[in-house]
């Protein structure tokens, strides 16, 4: 009798918690880099995607170089960046399904407000930089293999300059994504090379100043690829793909063209074109 009844009441238990239980949640990792993070474009855009679809995206924010490694692992289903021909390598080598052109926006060179290597207002990125390395002057650098990074490293080369070989002197790595390395060259002070997204969000500026801009170099294009089912069985192509077709039709490019940072557009749609 006891055990009767000890067994209808665990019946009623499991059953119970069946039924509250809420529906297993639908979710999408996407590996991303940190600019598009710490420029709050996701907080923004994100939610728009799960009010559509009831899909959440759970967002890994790295530098470019390490999220094309977490998605050769598989361990993500999108993997949205801004190196384009890392990206079309990613592809080409079998990882990614196909590159989607999503937005733009630029870099900017900013420094230190008495800008002592004398660079405010320079048409040439390139020249930028030389006259801070022939001048000695402080230079962070994100020095991760980021897009930025990589971006900043082919700088450099046009340059005609090895700035890795003055490591710890005037040039600096600081191995972080975009808002650290711009805490730290505010800290030091420093010039750095940084997307304007971030600059825009970012708060602690300090004696930091916008220097160097418009160079057509410094255009800062993203794309957005879902990484191959065929190669990682258990990446969520269908919800992936989903993610992909809503950030590059109609609504994703309205929503990014509409995201401002203190009035001012962050990025620039161009999916398609």
């Amino acid at each position: 009798m006891i055990r009767r009844i000890f067994i209808a009441a665990l019946s009623t238990i499991v059953v119970s918690a069946a039924l509250s239980a809420p529906a297993a949640e639908k979710f999408i990792t996407l590996v991303g880099t940190t600019s598009t993070d710490n420029s709050g474009l996701y907080d923004e855009i994100l939610p728009l995607f799960t009010a559509k679809t009831g899909i959440r995206v759970r967002v890994v924010s790295v530098g470019t170089g390490r999220a094309i490694n977490i998605a050769k692992n598989g361990d993500a289903d999108v993997l949205l960046v801004h190196h384009r021909a890392s990206e079309e390598k990613f592809v080409a080598e079998g990882y990614g399904v196909k590159r989607y052109d999503v937005m733009y926006n630029d870099f900017i060179i900013v420094g230190p407000e008495n800008d002592p290597a004398g660079i405010r207002g320079v048409k040439s990125v390139v020249d930028g930089l030389a006259r801070i390395a022939r001048t000695g002057n402080f230079f962070v650098s994100r020095g991760d293999d980021s897009g930025t990074h990589k971006k900043e490293l082919a700088i450099w080369h046009m340059a005609g300059i090895d700035a890795a070989k003055s490591s710890g002197q005037w040039y600096r790595e600081a191995g972080a994504g975009m808002g650290a390395t711009l805490n730290t060259a505010s800290a030091m002070p420093a010039y750095t090379l940084s997307d304007r997204g971030t600059w825009l969000k970012f708060e602690n500026r300090g004696g930091l100043r916008l220097l160097a801009e418009n160079d057509p170099l410094l255009v800062n294009p993203y794309g957005v690829i879902l990484i191959n089912p065929a190669r990682h069985p258990y990446v969520k192509a269908k919800m992936g793909q989903a993610f992909i077709d809503w950030i590059t039709g109609a609504e994703g490019q309205a929503a990014i063209a509409a995201y401002r940072i203190k009035g001012r557009q962050a990025f620039f749609p161009n999916a398609g074109k």
